[in-house]
Parts: structure tokens; C-alpha cells; sequence
């Protein structure tokens, strides 16, 4: 299934916001927060999506998650949620589902999910799904965080960079609901240590 039909299975008929989404994940300065990356998450959530309380609110957050992303702007969840909450709104989604993909899309700054938040989980591990990738698709997703960071030198970006990896390595939960959390877990932090040892010149 592609991309776009996948936007059709939700909204039927609102092919031009789908197409306007799309346009926004091709922008030519994005190298990771592209539609692979989309189509990516996408995939995770179908996969489990029956472990979700509201599996469209959490693809509709999929969607819009990276609508808005400017390489160095400290407000794009933010943004990307109040595209959303207009978006949805025009297309006549119901307000309480609204207002939950408007959260869903402002936990992605964080991945901060509460207990019991079973849409935020599937959101939060579909988002991160790509640490637990095989060693060969981990390093391009890594190749493609530095060339969207290419004007940082590197004297700055490595150190920055693997000050974030090691949040993300030392969380006690890395992936919170997906049946294979503990495979996930363990691949995820072998490849985070090995970007951070990296990063930092230890190999």
C-alpha cells in the first residue's frame, strides 16, 4: 500500500490535504523526517494497531508529527499539533479526536508517555522504531541525522549528538508497548551505544 492510499483509508476523498502532507515530508532539507520515515511508523502502528485505544488518532499523529520541521526551530511539535487542529477541524474530524491527535503529535517532542496512554505508546515506539533497526539501516538513519545538521561542525554536532543518544540510551523504557519491547530494547541501545562511542572517538 502506498503512502497517499494509506491517507485514503482515513479521509477518503481529501486527497489534496494527504498530497500537501506528503509535499511537506519531501522537502528537499529533510534527510531522515521524509516519507520513509512516514511510512515507517506507519507500518509499526497497522502492525499493532489493535494495541492502541484509537489506532487512526495514532495514524493521523503519524501524519502529522513532522507536518512542520525546520532543521534548528525549537517549536516544531508544537507547530506540526496546531496544523493538525486546524487541519482536522476543516475535514470535520470530531473535536475530541482532534484535540487527541493535537497531543499525540505534542508528545513526539519528548516521548514522554504516561502509564495507561496506549495510543501514546504505540505513537512513541512507532516514532523511535528506527533505533532498533538492523546495524546497516541504523547507520543510515544516522548518516541522514548529520546531513539534515550539515551546517553544524563537527566539533559541536558530536558532542551535542551524543549527549541526546545518551537520554535516550539510559531511559528505563525505551519502547513501552510493542509485544517485542525487550528484543527492541536491547538492539536499540547496542546501536545507540555504538553511535555514542562513535560520536565521542572511543573506536
Amino acid at each position: 500500500m502506498s503512502v497517499i492510499e494509506a491517507w485514503r483509508r482515513i479521509f477518503p476523498g481529501a486527497d489534496a490535504v494527504g498530497r500537501d502532507l506528503l509535499a511537506r515530508y519531501s522537502e528537499p532539507h529533510r534527510r531522515y523526517h521524509t516519507t520513509a520515515h512516514l511510512a515507517r511508523m506507519l507500518e509499526v502502528i497497522d502492525a499493532h494497531a489493535e494495541l492502541a485505544a484509537d489506532p487512526d488518532a495514532v495514524r493521523l499523529a503519524a501524519w502529522f508529527h513532522d507536518a512542520v520541521y525546520e532543521t534548528f526551530a525549537p517549536d516544531n511539535e508544537e507547530r506540526s499539533a496546531s496544523l493538525a487542529g486546524t487541519t482536522l477541524a476543516a475535514l470535520g474530524f470530531a473535536p475530541e479526536r482532534t484535540a487527541e491527535v493535537a497531543r499525540l503529535v505534542r508528545l513526539t517532542a519528548g516521548h514522554n508517555v504516561e502509564p495507561g496512554d496506549r495510543n501514546g505508546a504505540l505513537l512513541a515506539d512507532a516514532d523511535l522504531a528506527i533505533l532498533a533497526s538492523e546495524s546497516a539501516d541504523y547507520a543510515r538513519y544516522a548518516e541522514a541525522v548529520r546531513a539534515e545538521y550539515a551546517a553544524v561542525p563537527d566539533d559541536v554536532f558530536r558532542p551535542g549528538r551524543a549527549a541526546i543518544l545518551r537520554k535516550l540510551a539510559d531511559l528505563p523504557e525505551i519502547f513501552r508497548i510493542v509485544p517485542a519491547r525487550a528484543e527492541w530494547t536491547a538492539r536499540a541501545r547496542a546501536n545507540l551505544e555504538s553511535e555514542i562511542a562513535s560520536l565521542l572517538g572511543a573506536r
